[in-house]
């Protein structure tokens, strides 16, 4: 619905997001750009009012009060149209990050957001609120009006630069002053000064190339009979959350946005987590985009070159290996929720169940991608080395798939991983060395597999649990069915799926575990859970049960379709880093499930 300029607007997070896989934005419902980091995602903040509102930063196309105001995407574009309307004027604010193939596979994507201002009716009057704070907000940004730009320049602690191009009064913009709009204009925010600075002709030309570029990659991915919208929308969400130059997908575009407002479950997500990996092949391999699945594999293999090498549960988007994590004491946080942190302490820990995703991976790629033996040599060396690290750690406590940060624990999920990678390395021995090791490693599997059965499941509970002798029931254990460790018709696993819906369940939303953890009791609901939980009670037999929970959770999106890392249980608001990759890559997962 649209909504009067001024108006309140929700408490969620209600932000689109345009990239061009290099970096994104979020822009907000009334078309301020609240989050930007440039000339790459884990560059430092440009605009960056979403964790300081006072002092972040943001830009923003401003209106008085008689104006409504209604956001969306173009069809089947990453391009965000806010329409600005009243009785008598009328105009679009179109964002977008260039993107579009050059020559030979290699694409236009320069650190850019272009702003183009479309014409309607009448003659509507805004204002600019052009507001960049580069570096985090750190030290002072300064405005400098130039022959063909605006120059932004901060030199205290660091130095860095932003240019603004536009064919607006440079003077009204930076001033804020009040400009009345009679045809289309454009405003171009550039990490680089250009050689040639852009004007409104092929700005617009620009625009057309990237909406083309959209358009045939949606067009490339199959249409199906439900749910086609959503799915094609969460699918563009995790091609803008990719990095080209390396093939990294990040968890998310942001950092430090809490889980519960107001506590310090505040986080850096800007970095792609081993643990995705396997869900992102499938997931995208399911909706024919080999490419990202290739880049993502090389990726990940890319990570361990040396045999003996330790895999971090981690890493930085270009494959950096230290993400020592710092505090912003600067900077207040998202809706006065500090510390705000860049960078991440959890690439220290150690977690077993990352050694079957890599596996999982590694199984996906020789199945899939027979022609490539010179890189399934090197993989075989891989697979041999992971069976050897998973026998000699597989019976070792570690941190688990939440990440505690102290107590290391017998996690079930971590076992069930571990069998991951002994059960895919013995597929993977089938297809490229008829199956000679296999003899020498179904005895671990098998004991493995005993183990879990044996030590994880909870008689008094009826259900598997969070780890050995618990009886804390965790959201994860539903994921022994999709690694195809048990039977979905399994009597164990049904009860399990029942015994997490009775005690984890809440408002229609499920807690991934209700155990104190290093920062008390959880208090919100992790999105990606409540979607595993609809999974499984399809995956069971309750279809229609598992699409009316599919639906209701679909309704606490944000107006653009888009899901953060965390719901509130009660107002049902988003919280946490955004938008998350898991949650999108899980939406499109249950939502294959009714096609």
């Amino acid at each position: 619905m649209p909504k009067k300029n001024g108006e309140a607007l929700s408490d969620t997070l209600n932000l689109g997001i345009i990239g061009n896989c290099k970096s994104a934005a979020l822009i907000n419902e009334d078309s301020s750009i609240d989050w930007c980091c440039l000339p790459q995602f884990d560059s430092a903040s440009v605009f960056g009012k979403i964790i300081d509102e006072k002092i972040g930063g943001n830009f923003k196309i401003d209106c008085d009060n008689s104006y409504q105001i209604k956001q969306s995407y173009i069809k089947n574009t990453s391009i965000l149209r806010t329409l600005f309307s009243n009785e008598t004027d009328a105009f679009e604010v179109l964002d977008y990050m260039p993107r579009y193939e050059k020559e030979g596979d290699v694409y236009y994507a320069p650190p850019e957001i272009t702003r183009v201002l479309k014409y309607l009716k009448g003659k509507p009057r805004f204002r600019v609120l052009y507001d960049p704070k580069l570096e985090y907000a750190e030290g002072v940004t300064k405005n400098y009006i130039k022959e063909h730009f605006i120059v932004s320049i901060v030199d205290d602690k660091k130095y860095d630069t932003l240019f603004l191009y536009t064919d607006l009064d440079k003077n009204a913009v930076l001033h804020g002053k009040e400009l009345t709009l009679t045809q289309d204009r454009f405003l171009s925010v550039s990490y680089n000064e250009k050689i040639n600075p852009p004007t409104l002709e092929n700005t617009l030309f620009e625009f057309e190339r990237t909406k083309v570029y959209w358009l045939n990659w949606c067009h490339k991915t199959p249409h199906f009979k439900h749910y086609n919208e959503e799915i094609l929308r969460s699918a563009m969400t995790l091609k803008l959350l990719t990095f080209e130059k390396t093939g990294a997908v990040l968890a998310a575009a942001t950092t430090s946005l809490p889980e519960t407002i107001g506590e310090v479950r505040n986080w850096d997500y800007r970095f792609c987590w081993i643990r995705d990996a396997s869900m992102v092949i499938k997931v995208i391999a399911k909706l024919g985009h080999a490419k990202i699945v290739k880049n993502f594999i090389r990726y990940i293999i890319d990570l361990i070159p040396d045999k003996n090498e330790k895999l971090q549960i981690m890493y930085g988007i270009r494959g950096e290996k230290t993400l020592t994590e710092e505090v912003l004491d600067h900077l207040d946080g998202y809706k006065g929720s500090r510390p705000v942190r860049v960078g991440n302490a959890a690439f220290t820990q150690k977690q077993n169940d990352i050694y079957g995703i890599l596996m999982d991976v590694i199984h996906y790629q020789i199945e899939n991608f027979t022609d490539d033996d010179e890189k399934h040599e090197e993989l075989w060396s891989i697979v041999k080395s992971v069976v050897w690290v998973v026998s000699n750690n597989w019976k070792l406590a570690d941190k688990g798939i939440w990440e505690f940060r102290h107590e290391d624990r017998h996690f079930t999920f971590s076992k069930l991983l571990c069998w991951v990678a002994i059960d895919r390395a013995i597929k993977i021995s089938t297809l490229i060395q008829g199956g000679k090791s296999v003899d020498k490693w179904s005895a671990l599997r098998d004991e493995i597999h005993q183990d879990i059965m044996e030590h994880a499941w909870n008689e008094k509970k009826q259900a598997f649990t969070q780890s050995y002798q618990s009886e804390h029931l965790d959201a994860s254990v539903l994921l022994m069915e999709y690694y195809g460790f048990i039977d979905a018709k399994d009597p164990k696993y049904i009860k399990t799926v029942n015994a997490i819906e009775k005690e984890l369940m809440h408002e229609g939303l499920l807690y991934r575990y209700k155990n104190e953890d290093d920062f008390g009791l959880p208090s919100s609901s992790f999105t990606v859970c409540t979607f595993w939980f609809i999974n499984s009670v399809f995956k069971i037999g309750e279809e229609e049960k598992a699409k009316i929970l599919f639906d209701q959770l679909l309704s606490h999106g944000n107006h653009l379709g888009l899901f953060s890392e965390d719901i509130d249980f009660n107002s049902k608001r988003l919280l946490g880093n955004f938008p998350q990759a898991y949650s999108h890559l899980a939406l499109i997962d249950n939502a294959l499930n009714f096609n």
